[in-house]
């Protein structure tokens, strides 16, 4: 005799918007930047300022995507509105996204002094800010409860 058994799910969570994928790319490449410059302080090696170049770029596209694929789906799907960040979790990271927009202007010069000491600044300075959006984005969601059984 075959039984199947069917267990309901204890907490309907949506499915995982696609914005939320997106978003992790600008992190880790801004957080890679600040490692790349602070390799290229230590070694004075050019091979390090072309990195945190490229990896600025790349941030600032996929940040940009992320953006509007966020808008997008805040707009088209209700169920992704419970996940929505705070108000200052969007401030945070549309600051993250200027900081490296001047810090691309930044890298954007030539020796030493494209990365050392303002490039190296910035790239810290958006580091943090960015941990703080994150912070701020994982107060909204632990606050509203998501993923949280108060029945079992």
């Amino acid at each position: 005799m075959d039984t199947t058994y069917s267990v309901p799910a204890t907490v309907p969570i949506p499915s995982r918007p696609l914005y939320g994928m997106l978003a992790q790319f600008p992190a880790v490449c801004f957080t890679l930047t600040l490692l790349t410059d602070i390799a290229f302080w230590r070694s004075a090696n050019i091979l390090w300022q072309n990195f945190s170049a490229w990896l600025l770029f790349a941030g600032l596209v996929f940040g940009g995507l992320a953006i509007v694929v966020g808008v997008v789906e805040m707009l088209a799907r209700r169920k992704t509105r419970l996940f929505r960040p705070s108000w200052a979790a969007i401030i945070a990271y549309v600051v993250v996204l200027l900081l490296a927009v001047a810090n691309s202007f930044v890298h954007a010069g030539d020796g030493w002094t494209a990365v050392v000491p303002y490039g190296l600044a910035l790239s810290a300075v958006t580091f943090v800010v960015m941990l703080l959006a994150a912070w701020l984005n994982r107060s909204v969601v632990s606050r509203r409860s998501v993923g949280v059984n108060h029945y079992a």
